[in-house]
């Protein structure tokens, strides 16, 4: 499954979207936000309805709600630090920091192994069920993180949206996931420069 914005906002500019990056926001993107997408991991059962469609976190396993918020925090401490690469002020400082003191929390919850083979090195997690699924997004995001692009998975600056995007801009200057949300943030800047001129 594409983990793509509405209108696909990876369509133009760099290269290919890994699958390590694809995992993760196909992970982050299960938020409800104002527009009308429904939260997809808010108890055992909506997690492991999702679960089962996403094959690269290790298919369907048994679920609990503690499961489903440990996913939830897990989640929402991604989403900020994708709004911080983003540059959103509201999401820097002390929002960035407790998000990343939560990772290293979750390094440490969820530690991964790695297999060297003949082809090359990759991580994965050696445990089962829920924690399996975290560390496995833990392993995609280190994975991103080490080819160099970690800064270009972002979340959209969009307030209601926060839909998380891959940027392919050349000097990685996107900020939006796709120009809808772009012109809404513009035309709300536009009014609230009305209403203070007036």
């Amino acid at each position: 499954m594409s983990a793509t914005a509405p209108e696909d906002s990876t369509a133009h500019g760099r290269g290919a979207i890994t699958p390590a990056a694809e995992s993760v926001l196909a992970f982050v993107n299960t938020r409800a936000d104002a527009g009308g997408r429904q939260e997809l991991l808010g108890d055992a059962e909506a997690f492991a309805t999702w679960l089962a469609e996403h094959d690269q976190f290790g298919g369907p396993t048994a679920l609990t709600d503690a499961d489903a918020a440990a996913a939830r925090e897990l989640r929402d401490a991604l989403v900020t630090v994708m709004l911080a690469h983003s540059g959103d002020p509201d999401y820097l400082g002390e929002p960035l920091h407790a998000a990343e003191s939560h990772l290293q929390r979750a390094g440490t919850l969820y530690p991964l192994a790695a297999v060297i083979t003949g082809q090359g090195a990759r991580l994965t997690s050696p445990q089962t069920g829920a924690a399996h699924v975290l560390g496995t997004v833990i392993a995609a995001a280190t994975e991103f993180a080490q080819n160099g692009e970690w800064g270009r998975i972002k979340a959209c600056r969009n307030p209601p949206c926060h839909f998380g995007f891959f940027d392919r801009s050349r000097n990685s200057s996107g900020l939006y996931c796709s120009s809808a949300c772009s012109a809404q943030v513009s035309m709300r800047k536009y009014r609230q420069r009305q209403r203070s001129s007036s």
